[in-house]
């Protein structure tokens, strides 16, 4: 035998032991080992039903040697030294792999360091040596049978490991001896084969897993799909226990973890690899770009038991130009569908209009469904891009479409509104019910929509609500006009005729026609009523021309009963978030009633700190009103303004408001006096 061997390189020596596991084989799992063995374990016992009863070892033992021990039953009487040597056998399968180990080890110093050894000695410890390596190549095996090592007996797999980095020492020792004193199967490389055996183990656990096909992937839809599942669950569960049970039986300094981490990367890569090899489907390309840019990556390396795994040394399971070919394919199609999706829920609603349909009712307010279809077109498709995509950057290939949307919604809506059809009104409530689903959506839960994107879209969606509002209230604006120009005569300076009440009479009878839009789209746009309404009331009083001081004062007592008359009644319809109105009015009001310059300079310059967009035409023409005013009083007053205007406008608590007060009439004035 020792001749056999000594005819081979030291390398082939080395690797020989690789092969001694696979003759033990009689099954393609450990578990088929296992039976196969405990089955030859019995035929025995009955071939030597008179000899000693032998007790079941617990290593699974190597074919060969099991087949010497039979032999040597069926042959008791004959050879009596049989019995000794089977004796020995049993009690090296009982003993640590480790220890064994150390025993050869000191059997190789003692048998090498002495002369004239003999080929029968050689021969009993290459033996041994087979037959330890074959026990340690099974407790290797074993690692992901739970019923085995390490689940079952994580000190077994420990003493291999330790049996492996023990004869790595030792091959080290010879080395640095000379050539020609050493065991001719030395090195041994137990290590470097202790590292082909993981990588043929996941493999093969891989290879069986995909061809396994009772797991719970019936419900998926393709055989791509299944197939890439059942790879990364398996690659999830052995990585698992990897790190739970076998790297605990691995010294730190060998990092068992990220070999098993590296060589599942490897392996799950090389099958992917050859899955894309071949054209895949839309749900196939999106499913696998799931797995390989967040499921892999996101739930199973960052899982909270494998943080030991050195993520950014594996990289992506797919090569850069396969993966971009992947993700265009994908994009691509998506971008299509979305478009296709969203111009034809569009359409569908312009259908609506244009039939003369009014849109149906539910909790006594119209309602268009149009708003939900599109946010869950648009959500959905962002929600699978996040996970199928690496680079959320390119989310925008897919908002742009909800951006387009937008903008032909706005002018369907506004088209519609130029053709005046019986049904526009019902629309146009059902439509400012979408734009505020839209712009919820677009406001706080849209993730894709980069900050400038969601600007215009909001900008879009205002313009939307503008015309609505513009449209429902329309007929209002006039009548307000003309209600209004009743201001500042002598019948409502002296009390006598009640401008406002009369207003407010006529614009309660018209809001009860809102009754059956949404409260929330409601309120907006009363309180936009309602600021229109101040402005118009505003731009009368800063345009009137009173005769005395007298008609002022009583006036501006009229204006604070007016402001109180209407921020009353808007409270009332649910407007209560604007009381800048009637403090504005009031402020107005008790500027035109003081007569000492002084004070009318700081009832103004607060005015002025307190609404950014109070421009110097507003206090021209405010100024303009007042009685007793010089003209070095006007220009303190004006320099007053500009020097204490706030350099920050959000300091004022105030927003915008004199911004609807058109006073183009006082910069012509102005003008002409200058000229």
């Amino acid at each position: 035998m020792l001749r056999r061997f000594q005819a081979g390189s030291r390398s082939a020596a080395g690797s020989s032991v690789f092969h001694l596991i696979s003759r033990t084989r009689t099954g393609s799992e450990p578990e088929d080992m296992w039976r196969s063995l405990k089955s030859k374990q019995a035929g025995g016992a009955d071939e030597n039903p008179g000899g000693p009863r032998m007790r079941l070892p617990k290593m699974k033992i190597p074919a060969k040697i099991w087949r010497h021990r039979k032999h040597k039953n069926q042959h008791g009487d004959d050879q009596p030294d049989g019995g000794h040597e089977e004796e020995e056998e049993e009690q090296q399968e009982e003993e640590r792999l480790d220890d064994l180990s150390r025993k050869l080890i000191l059997r190789e110093e003692e048998l090498f360091t002495q002369d004239g050894r003999s080929e029968e000695e050689e021969d009993r410890l290459l033996k041994d040596f087979e037959s330890l390596s074959v026990r340690v190549w099974m407790a290797v095996h074993s690692s992901f049978v739970t019923t085995a090592t390490p689940a079952g007996r994580p000190d077994v797999l420990r003493s291999a490991v330790d049996t492996i980095l023990q004869q790595e020492t030792q091959d080290q020792r010879w080395t640095e001896r000379p050539a020609d004193s050493a065991p001719v199967w030395r090195p041994l490389r137990w290590l470097r084969t202790h590292n082909l055996l993981l990588q043929k183990m996941v493999e093969k656990q891989l290879k069986d897993a995909e061809e396994n096909e009772t797991g719970d992937t019936g419900q998926l839809s393709s055989v791509t799909k299944r197939q890439v599942c059942r790879l990364g669950k398996r690659v999830k569960e052995d990585l698992l226990t990897a790190a739970e049970a076998v790297r605990h039986c691995y010294p730190s300094r060998m990092d068992v973890l990220n070999i098993y981490g590296g060589l599942y990367h490897q392996a799950f890569a090389a099958r992917l690899a050859q899955l894309c090899s071949s054209e895949l489907d839309l749900d196939d390309c999106s499913y696998l770009l799931f797995w390989v840019n967040h499921y892999y990556p996101d739930e199973i390396l960052k899982h909270k038991e494998l943080d030991g795994i050195k993520t950014a040394c594996l990289g992506s399971l797919l090569q850069p130009e396969t993966l971009g070919r992947l993700e265009e394919q994908y994009l691509s199609h998506r971008q299509e569908k979305v478009k296709l999706w969203l111009s034809t829920a569009l359409k569908k609603e312009e259908e609506s209009w244009l039939s003369g349909k009014t849109p149906e009712l539910i909790d006594c307010y119209y309602f268009s469904p149009l708003a939900i279809d599109v946010i869950q077109v648009v959500n959905s498709s962002l929600t699978e891009f996040s996970c199928a995509i690496k680079d959320q950057n390119k989310a925008q290939r897919l908002t742009i479409h909800l951006e387009n949307f937008l903008s032909s919604y706005r002018k369907s809506v506004e088209d519609l509104a130029k053709a005046n059809p019986s049904n526009l009104h019902p629309v146009l409530k059902a439509t400012l019910v979408c734009e505020q689903q839209l712009r919820d959506y677009i406001s706080g839960q849209a993730e894709g929509l980069a900050e400038e994107q969601k600007r215009r879209c909001l900008d879009t969606l205002s313009a939307l609500r503008d015309c609505c509002y513009q449209c429902l209230t329309f007929p209002l604006h006039g009548k307000i006009k003309v209600f209004l120009s009743q201001l500042w005569t002598p019948p409502w300076v002296d009390g006598s005729l009640p401008v406002v009440d009369q207003l407010l009479s006529f614009l309660s009878q018209q809001l009860a026609d809102l009754s059956d839009l949404k409260p929330a789209c409601k309120q907006p746009l009363v309180c936009d009523l309602h600021q229109d309404l101040v402005a118009q009331y505003m731009k009368k009083t800063m345009k009137t021309r009173v005769k005395s001081r007298q008609q002022q004062v009583a006036g501006s007592e009229r204006m604070v009963e007016d402001a109180k008359k209407m921020d009353g009644f808007f409270r009332e319809q649910g407007c209560g978030s604007a009381p800048y109105l009637s403090e504005t009015l009031c402020s107005v009001a008790e500027i035109l009633r003081l007569q000492d310059p002084a004070s009318v300079h700081l009832e103004v310059v607060d005015l002025a700190r307190r609404f950014p967009d109070f421009s110097g035409a507003h206090v021209s023409a405010l100024l303009s009103l007042k009685f007793g005013l010089s003209a070095a009083d006007v220009r303190s007053i004006r320099a007053s303004v500009e020097e204490n205007r706030p350099l920050d406008a959000s300091a004022n608590q105030s927003p915008p408001f004199f911004s609807r007060v058109k006073v183009k009439w006082i910069n012509n004035k102005i003008n002409q006096i200058k000229s």
